[in-house]
């Protein structure tokens, strides 16, 4: 079976692991250790002023909207995104509006953006999908002109880059996914890259907030000081991180030369864009007879994916939101094998079956 996913890692990542299983101290929640360790090294990586890692990228996108209190308060965002980014708004008491996408990227639409916004509107959050660069320019403009936050979503964008800068190098708040299947894999981690005047305040608010609300610890003594949540990164993910993050340049390329050979050599009209900055954590296409395709392509063990369905069309977020491109997108979008393990042999077969089938 050619997999969709697979995480690129070897004994570097293993001795890691292990080194921190023999060591016992497995997980601290005020992030002392590998975590902290793994904290400076993405620091550096991203050119951010501060990290703070966490277990998730929906625990980074849940405190990251925390800081700001959008309580009874709208946050923009895209449809079409991983429903936790919607879940992340509703959990810190927020009211998510819907936003179409570019037909072109698949991002967030920055005229959508600006039609959206209302009395109530305190934040957008752009999307980088498959680890395209969003028009982060003029969301930024347009934030500034309306007095807005932008929560960065790079859960699909570690290692992209948007104008000369590493995506997360200069937004307020970018929240990051290590998800196992992700550019930078570990068994749970996510992390919020945070660039303001108020960096070091915000570390240590978020900090807090990551492990239970204790702060002002002083030896065993501590406060509780605000309503934390269960959300620091453990050391054995750390672990794992701090390798695979000095391979991910090495595997984003892999990642990109793949997405040049599926663009060049798919005989399909729509899909992915060739884009130097994008750290193509996906690579997609759209077809009229999805389900068809996916049949055959299973039969011939080829993994594919559908991400995603749209979340304004999900049971629990319906209402009357009509939103005519992302709608179409969610009915076609087929995502194919897109790692660093995947073999020029397979490459070929995902590419000649396709072609076969459209």
């Amino acid at each position: 079976m050619i997999k969709l996913f697979s995480p690129k890692f070897n004994n570097m990542e293993i001795s890691a692991a292990v080194r921190a299983l023999k060591s016992s101290q497995w997980a601290s929640g005020d992030g002392k250790g590998l975590v902290q360790n793994f904290e400076k090294k993405f620091t550096k990586y991203i050119n951010s002023k501060e990290c703070v890692a966490v277990n998730s990228g929906t625990a980074a996108i849940h405190l990251a909207l925390n800081v700001i209190d959008i309580k009874n308060k709208e946050v923009i965002v895209p449809s079409f995104t991983f429903i936790t980014t919607v879940h992340a708004v509703v959990y810190n008491g927020g009211i998510p509006v819907f936003a179409d996408v570019d037909p072109i990227t698949l991002c967030i639409d920055s005229r959508e953006v600006e039609d959206k916004i209302s009395r109530k509107t305190k934040a957008i959050i752009p999307m980088h999908y498959g680890g395209f660069p969003c028009n982060m320019n003029e969301i930024k403009k347009i934030a500034k002109k309306n007095d807005l936050h932008v929560i960065d979503d790079a859960a699909h964008a570690c290692g992209s880059r948007y104008d000369g800068k590493m995506i997360g190098a200069d937004n307020e708040l970018t929240c990051f996914s290590f998800h196992p299947v992700k550019n930078l894999a570990m068994p749970k981690g996510g992390a919020i890259t945070i660039n303001s005047k108020h960096s070091k305040k915000l570390k240590n608010i978020l900090n807090s907030l990551r492990w239970c609300g204790i702060d002002k610890r002083d030896g065993p003594s501590y406060d509780v000081t605000s309503l934390g949540f269960n959300h620091y990164m453990d050391e054995i993910s750390a672990a794992i991180g701090i390798e695979q993050l000095k391979k991910l340049n090495s595997s984003n390329r892999i990642r990109f030369d793949i997405a040049k050979r599926y663009y060049a050599e798919l005989f399909i009209e729509e899909k992915m864009p060739i884009n130097k900055n994008c750290s193509y954590h996906l690579y997609w296409i759209r077809i009229k007879n999805r389900k068809k395709i996916m049949k055959k392509l299973l039969e011939r063990k080829i993994q594919i994916g559908s991400h995603y369905k749209p979340a304004h069309l999900m049971s629990f977020y319906k209402s009357n939101t009509i939103l005519p491109i992302t709608e179409k997108i969610g009915e076609e979008i087929l995502t194919l094998p897109m790692h660093p393990n995947l073999k020029e042999t397979e490459i070929d077969k995902v590419i000649k079956t396709i072609n076969s089938l459209v």
